[in-house]
């Protein structure tokens, strides 16, 4: 009997210490269910589709203190709206080096050429660990309206297109 039981017992812990741990089944009713290899955020929306407002994106003061990154880029577009004056937009698609990484678009003005040239990379905190894998993304970046004229566009150094405004 006193083996039976020793043996009951031995099965009910290994099978125990099996099962996950409370806090991960969501079966409190006040905290949801949490993937501990969720990515943090990225500056896009949870599916990683496109975001329609700039700010998500532009470089800021506060990214001094991280590290650069590259931005994988598989497809960059440039959309022409039909509006009057005609507004341009970037419809990119690529990847983040690690769900880690947050997007960052500069676009600077129109230089004396009419070239606009476009940055994409990323920034991650150099102190947070993360998980090795890409994050993919497809964003909508408004360039908004130009004056009068024929420009060329460059991202990251190379010429995407030519459009008149």
């Amino acid at each position: 009997m006193k083996r039976t039981l020793t043996l009951l017992l031995l099965f009910t812990l290994t099978l125990s210490a099996c099962a996950p741990a409370a806090d991960q089944t969501g079966s409190s009713p006040t905290e949801p269910v949490t993937d501990p290899n969720a990515p943090v955020d990225s500056g896009l929306d949870p599916a990683g589709s496109t975001m329609p407002s700039n700010e998500n994106f532009a470089p800021m003061p506060s990214d001094e203190g991280m590290t650069r990154g590259e931005a994988y880029l598989d497809d960059v577009e440039l959309l022409t709206l039909e509006s009057y004056p005609p507004q341009f937009t970037l419809n990119i698609k690529g990847n983040l080096p690690t769900p880690c990484y947050q997007l960052r678009i500069a676009v600077s003005e129109p230089d004396a050429e009419n070239k606009v040239n476009v940055e994409i990379y990323s920034i991650a905190d150099p102190d947070q660990t993360c998980t090795q894998v890409l994050a993919p993304f497809e964003v909508n970046y408004s360039l908004g309206t130009f004056p009068t004229g024929t420009y060329s566009l460059w991202v990251n150094g190379e010429k995407v297109a030519d459009f008149q405004s």
